[in-house]
């Protein structure tokens, strides 16, 4: 089939993977808050002092809302709401640490939002210092945080760089001046020149720069442009995302209609575009969104079969246990994941309480562990082997007759005990993972709820 043909075919609302099953999925009826702490409990003692654990700290306070953006975010100038959140982070923290009964061994730390350069360094400080305060730091530990451009100062970078980060992700999107007011993300090429000579100076190993293709009024020559622009910066990394277009969960993406977005074809050639860029600039593409120069640490992992995904997205290293704080933050104990509640007040509350600030999860089936297994090798090493005579699950049938058809399309090749991810097909990663999915297949969605794929 012709690449302009596939791109039609599998421009389809599919999930983004970043666990499975997909949170619309989870059986929410059996959440129980205490099981959950069980599970959590079970998984430190087992990995913690092998493996290390994960955690991540949802920081939501942005001054102004961009109106792309997905994420769970507050809309504030009012910084006197960052003392108050810290307490609480860390009251979460503790809690966490009661059930755990040991010192956990911190292998990431990944500070996401929101805005985290919202908040003041002195701020930032106590919450870091206080979750390290009863933490020993894994030798292989890598601390990163996301980063607006306009607002990250020289003591941000070198306040973080003191207390262990070494990568920060600015979020860029487009450098296009139009694309930047319509989705109400201003930030100009040289402050985002100026935070990356200063981390690069201080000290950090890993920049990455988020850049986004379909946003509305976004053109190749605008791109073009932006990918120009980047290219006199040379970050280590590069996230290429699609816009994911969902304004019946993001009500501040209605500030511009559909008809200020690409059209299918049009954002194809955008990807294309971008892809090629990328390419020629020396990029290698790793898994789906990113590219990497061949000596970070994220290229490194995919060239040695060890790249992990979660929550956090794509990581250099792996862990069985993530703890989310914060917000809406969501933790995995590789056997079950919990969701924390969606807004501020009723997550100080809980916490005030003394109560975890869970309200959702999912314990995974051993069907779902098998399918969640096979997932991850699809995304992070774009193969897998399967053996069903000794792991057998009852939907691997149905999902072997999803085959052929990748594979006429020239997506995949497989047979009766692997599958391998084709050059054509990593573009395609979301549909072949789609079918794979026992229980998007068995449960399709009668409203769309995921965004579209490519």
């Amino acid at each position: 089939m012709k690449p302009d043909n596939l791109l039609e075919k599998y421009t389809v609302a599919a999930p983004r993977y970043t666990s499975y099953p997909t949170v619309p999925y989870w059986d929410k009826a059996e959440f129980d808050t205490q099981r959950w702490k069980d599970t959590v409990s079970a998984t430190f003692k087992s990995s913690n002092q092998r493996d290390g654990i994960s955690v991540y700290i949802h920081l939501p306070f942005c001054e102004s809302l961009c109106t792309y953006c997905g994420c769970n975010t507050r809309i504030t100038k009012n910084h006197n709401v960052e003392e108050p959140y810290i307490r609480a982070v860390l009251t979460e923290w503790k809690l966490y640490l009661n059930v755990f009964k040991d010192k956990p061994v911190i292998k990431e730390i990944h500070l996401g939002g929101g805005t985290p350069t919202f908040f003041s360094v002195e701020n930032l400080s106590a919450l870091i210092n206080g979750i390290l305060e009863n933490s020993d730091v894994h030798p292989g530990a890598e601390f990163s945080f996301e980063a607006h451009p306009a607002n990250t100062t020289y003591q941000h970078l070198e306040t973080l760089y003191k207390l262990g980060f070494r990568r920060l992700s600015l979020g860029i999107q487009d450098f296009d001046p139009r694309v930047q007011f319509i989705i109400n993300r201003i930030q100009t090429f040289e402050q985002v020149k100026e935070v990356t000579e200063d981390a690069r100076a201080i000290g950090y190993t890993s920049i990455n720069f988020d850049l986004i293709y379909g946003l509305p009024l976004q053109t190749a020559g605008g791109l073009r442009k932006t990918i120009e622009q980047v290219s006199e910066l040379m970050p280590d990394r590069i996230a290429f995302y699609s816009y994911a277009h969902v304004p019946w969960i993001k009500p501040g993406q209605r500030r511009f209609t559909e008809q200020d977005l690409p059209d299918a074809a049009t954002k194809a050639e955008l990807y294309k575009l971008g892809r090629n860029l990328f390419v020629g600039l020396g990029y290698m593409e790793v898994g789906m969104d990113h590219f990497a120069l061949p000596t970070d640490s994220l290229f490194l992992a995919d060239k040695e079969g060890t790249m992990h995904r979660n929550f956090m997205g794509y990581t250099h290293q792996y862990t069985q246990l993530l703890i989310g704080l914060g917000v809406s933050s969501i933790s995995d104990s590789w056997n079950a994941y919990a969701q924390n509640v969606k807004t501020v007040e009723e997550y100080l509350a809980l916490l005030q309480q003394g109560e975890l600030p869970v309200f959702k999860g999912h314990y995974l089936t051993s069907e779902d562990l098998i399918i969640r297994r096979h997932m991850l090798n699809i995304m992070c090493k774009g193969n897998t082997v399967w053996n069903f005579t000794k792991q057998p699950f009852k939907s691997f049938f149905a999902s072997l007759k999803r085959m052929p058809e990748l594979a006429n399309d020239g997506l995949i090749e497989f047979n009766a005990v692997q599958l391998s991810v084709t050059p054509a097909g990593k573009q395609y990663l979301r549909n072949i993972c789609m079918a794979l999915d026992a229980r998007l297949w068995v449960d399709k969605p009668s409203a769309q709820l995921f965004s579209i794929a490519g």
